[in-house]
Formats: C-alpha cells, sequence, structure tokens
C-alpha cells in the first residue's frame, strides 16, 4: 500500500480505527475523519505520522462545506447516509451560490435511491448490485436526461435490488446472480457467510424471471 492514500470515515474507533492502523502499518497514508476529536488524534498517533486528521459529521452539509473548503485535495464526496437528497441539492446549492467549489458526488446505499440521487445532481454509483450494468444505464440515461427511461429501467429492477439489501443473506443473492450470469465462476463466500435456503433461491429465481420481461440480460437467466 505503499504511496497510496486511504479515507477513513467513523475511523476514532472499532473497525474504522483498526483499518487506519492497519492501512498506516502497510505504508499507506490515511486521512481519519470522525466526530471525536481527541480519539482521532489518538489513532493518528498509532498511525505513526501518515495521518491527516478531519474531526467532522460528515452527515451534515455545512461539515462537508467546511472540509471541501479546508483541503483541496477533496474531489469526490461518497455519499451514503439517508435521508440524503435534500443534502446533495444542497451542496449543488452551495456550488451555485459560489460558497463551495465542485466536487464529484457518487452514491452507495446499495442503488436504492440512485433514481432520485442523479435528478438531485448526483454524477453516478459507487455501491453493488447484481446487476451492476444497470446502475450504469441509470446514470447514462439520466445524464443523458432520458429521465423517464432511466426511471423505467430503475422500476423493472426495484424488487430485485431491495431483496438484495437484507442484511447478510444479500450477499449471498448477488454471488449467486452473479455466477448465473456467468460473471463469477463460484459464488462461495468468505466465512463467516450467511447460508440462505432453497426457499429463498426460488424466490431470486422468480424475481429473475420477472425481470426478464423488462430486461434481456435478466432472460438469459430465465
Amino acid at each position: 500500500m505503499q504511496e497510496q492514500v486511504v479515507v477513513i470515515t467513523g475511523a476514532s474507533g472499532g473497525i474504522g480505527a483498526a483499518v487506519a492502523e492497519g492501512a498506516a502499518a502497510r505504508g499507506a497514508s490515511v486521512v481519519l475523519v470522525a466526530r471525536r476529536a481527541e480519539a482521532l488524534q489518538a489513532v493518528a498517533t498509532r498511525c505513526g505520522g501518515r495521518a491527516l486528521v478531519i474531526p467532522a459529521d460528515v452527515t451534515r452539509r455545512d461539515e462537508v462545506r467546511r472540509i471541501v473548503a479546508e483541503n483541496a485535495s477533496c474531489v469526490m464526496l461518497k455519499h451514503e447516509d439517508w435521508p440524503g437528497l435534500d443534502k446533495i441539492s444542497a451542496l449543488r446549492g452551495y456550488e451555485q451560490d459560489g460558497s463551495m467549489r465542485r466536487i464529484s458526488i457518487l452514491c452507495g446505499n446499495g442503488g436504492l435511491f440512485l433514481d432520485f440521487e442523479m435528478a438531485r445532481g448526483a454524477d453516478g454509483a459507487n455501491t453493488g448490485y447484481c446487476f451492476p450494468d444497470m446502475l450504469c444505464d441509470v446514470v447514462r440515461l439520466s445524464q443523458a436526461g432520458r429521465r423517464d427511461e432511466a426511471q423505467d429501467l430503475f422500476d423493472a429492477h426495484l424488487p430485485l435490488l431491495r431483496y438484495e439489501q437484507q442484511p447478510g443473506v444479500g450477499l449471498a443473492v448477488r454471488k449467486y446472480v452473479l455466477w448465473r450470469r456467468g460473471l463469477l465462476s463460484s459464488m462461495a463466500q468468505r466465512l463467516p457467510s450467511t447460508p440462505w435456503s432453497p426457499k429463498a433461491q426460488a424466490e431470486v429465481e422468480w424475481l429473475l424471471q420477472r425481470l426478464s420481461r423488462h430486461d434481456a440480460r435478466a432472460r438469459v437467466l430465465a
């Protein structure tokens, strides 16, 4: 990880702190973001001087604006808190009134709100789904001003997208569909894995069959 920069939110403790310390030990520079300044500084000390500390609550739009103003290297926001549509609108509003320079906004949350996130001014998705090419198509259609087409495509996938959001079993669903699409050689998960039942598999097959009526990418699996 030499010469790499790793940005970690929630870095003041727990998994975030452990990731920061592990990355620094492997030679990366780390950017530590969280609300607790003293705890962040303690983590930075354990990182051996390879850390930039940014005390902030990135769920607050004014805090994002401050980070952008104080750090010229900040060029992208990974937007993953919800409800967050008004936050996207507010950040784009800051850009329009000149109080914040433009940054890219890429959205997570499994793509659940990508349709409206794009309408509010996001630049794209940075998340997972068993049809990631659908997410790319929604972004492309939205940017081309073809919102109705983007929405129709998104709506067709929404039942499967929602099903994949289940904690634990959702990863099994994603890997299963990617395997069915020929994009993975195995649907095996790393341990500890969450097993899923024959009933769940049958439900996913049913969702794929319904999706195939609207999207040819699922038709080859039906």
